[in-house]
């Protein structure tokens, strides 16, 4: 089964918005192209993102902006908006019942699952999406150093 990506890609598309706002058009094939990925999934994620209240756009332009300062998006914020509240873990409910391990992995799990979930969510409310935005800004900066032989 394939992972979603819909969360990190929903990031990447905030984080290319306020970095790019103002230095190049914000079309959805600029977005997707960055991404990797279609311009219709990324017209998708940008509408569940403006339905959370966590982006602006206006129908034919190709200007969105983030409706809130990304120090005030938390991670958890666009968690919700991308994934809407999926659990970060699933369980098989198809296991034999019979079976000792298939008959008391569900529940084993689901102790273990419901306390990475709790930390993970935690973790989401406390990063921001400023803390992303600067973090991506410093590795570009290296990287642009490196490349003029400054380190």
């Amino acid at each position: 089964m394939k992972a979603s990506t819909r969360f990190s890609d929903s990031i990447h598309i905030l984080a290319f918005i306020n970095i790019y706002q103002g230095n190049l058009p914000l079309t959805s094939n600029n977005i997707a192209a960055s991404i990797g990925t279609s311009p219709v999934v990324v017209r998708r994620l940008m509408s569940q993102l403006r339905k959370a209240g966590l982006l602006n756009t206006v129908h034919g332009a190709a200007e969105p902006t983030l409706a809130k300062k990304p120090a005030d998006i938390s991670l958890y914020d666009v968690y919700l908006a991308a994934e809407d509240g999926a659990p970060l873990f699933t369980i098989d409910r198809k296991t034999n019942p019979q079976c000792i391990v298939g008959g008391n992995l569900q529940e084993t799990l689901g102790e273990v699952y419901h306390e990475a979930e709790v930390a993970a969510e935690a973790r989401l409310s406390r990063t921001s999406l400023q803390d992303i935005i600067d973090s991506i800004q410093v590795k570009q900066a290296k990287k642009n150093a490196r490349q003029r032989g400054e380190g």
